[in-house]
């Protein structure tokens, strides 16, 4: 039997606090039917698992708004390493990977450090005088733009251009959106596609270390080729996945990590827990809450049939509070090892910048940790209004 539920995902309190929505929903049926959303929604870990996993559920992009053509916007999706499936998927993963694989994480590893420790300094500047900081501003939001900078070899006097194309562009993938976003979307990806081909002509001319260079040689690198285009939608997509999950993962641990004393003085105490707690930031409050597939055939998800050409949705907080998976799901644990959340995503679609993204987390809490021992919560952090990609707008401390 079909079982519909109501949802109101863009609603205040589910934004304020999705999970209690989740459990409710998960007792009465892992999969269950949105009619004003027109998809299934998952509420468990094992059927957001399938719906990751499973090959007749692919990314199948299309035009939210078939009448109001939006062609840059277009541009960095259709030729998206995220929007394609085998055959395409296959060789733009391999191109990608290869070109990660020429030591980019290890080159960034030291100054992914050098940049935290510089935005402590700002955060110890400006709460010296005991009044209380951003650490959102101050720190989270533009240390992995900046890391991200570094990975493509943005010049740092262009580094301010990043984060407004970003946050313009992932507006765009919520459900509630105004024409001012989608109209702010398209110019931002326009700016971005164009900043982007004058980086691109530049590396072909002038090859340096950066992850630009290294797809450009991957390209001629054995006659499997990315098209200009397809190199420029990796980097868009690098800069909107990497640096939209890391700040939120940030921004959602960090509250989670202050509102649980015991938690805090725990990692505190023994800094080696700094790689369990990283992980239980992304399970706890996950930074993507929702991620689509639409049936390419009849598929089994749970106990029902996703008929072909159907959507449904992995709700990935859902799925990572899952008591089935997780033992005492809402505890939230930085010494949880037995954590097999789905936060970076699972199978052919798994993050490819999941490593970075871990070295940037990670650095991130050692940084904070040991630069202020005094960190303490000053005011209720201020939420995102969106819920598919969801954080904290401020997160004001005192250090």
């Amino acid at each position: 039997m079909t079982v519909g539920t109501d949802l109101q995902l863009t609603s205040a309190e589910v934004i304020a606090d999705p999970y209690p929505y989740f459990a409710d929903a998960r007792r009465l049926a892992p999969v269950q039917w949105h009619d004003e959303l027109g998809m299934w929604l998952t509420f468990t870990h094992e059927a957001a698992n399938t719906v990751l996993r499973t090959r007749t559920l692919g990314r199948v992009w299309k035009p939210r708004w078939p009448d109001e053509p939006m062609p840059a916007f277009a541009l960095i999706h259709v030729n998206s390493l995220l929007e394609n499936e085998p055959p395409a998927h296959t060789r733009l993963r391999r191109l990608v990977a290869g070109a990660f694989a020429r030591g980019h994480v290890e080159r960034l590893r030291p100054r992914v450090a050098e940049l935290a420790d510089g935005l402590a300094d700002r955060v110890a500047d400006g709460g010296a005088d005991g009044s209380p900081v951003d650490l959102i501003g101050l720190f989270a939001e533009p240390l992995p733009v900046r890391v991200i900078a570094e990975l493509l070899g943005v010049p740092q006097v262009d580094w301010h251009l990043l984060r407004p194309w970003s946050n313009a562009i992932v507006k765009m993938y919520e459900y509630a959106v105004s024409d001012h976003q989608r109209r702010a979307a398209e110019s931002a990806s326009a700016a971005f596609v164009g900043y982007l081909r004058d980086l691109v002509a530049d590396r072909r001319r002038n090859a340096g270390k950066d992850l630009i260079s290294s797809l450009i040689a991957e390209t001629d690198a054995d006659g499997a080729r990315l098209t200009e285009d397809e190199l420029i939608t990796t980097c868009t997509l690098l800069l909107n996945a990497g640096h939209e999950a890391t700040v939120n993962v940030v921004g959602n641990g960090l509250t989670a990590l202050l509102t649980h004393p015991d938690q805090l003085v725990a990692v505190r105490e023994d800094p080696a827990l700094v790689t369990t707690a990283v992980e239980e930031f992304v399970r706890y409050d996950s930074p993507l809450q929702l991620f689509e597939r639409t049936a390419l055939a009849d598929t089994l998800v749970g106990d029902v049939v996703v008929a072909e050409g159907q959507k449904v949705a992995a709700l990935l907080g859902a799925a990572n509070r899952d008591p089935a998976m997780f033992a005492d799901p809402d505890r939230f644990d930085v010494a949880r090892v037995d954590n097999p959340h789905i936060g970076f995503g699972a199978g052919i679609h798994f993050c490819v910048g999941a490593p970075l993204a871990r070295v940037e987390l990670q650095t991130s809490l050692r940084t904070l940790l040991s630069r202020f021992p005094r960190l303490a919560l000053h005011a209720q952090p201020e939420r995102r209004p969106e819920f598919v990609i969801r954080g904290v707008r401020s997160l004001t401390v005192t250090i």
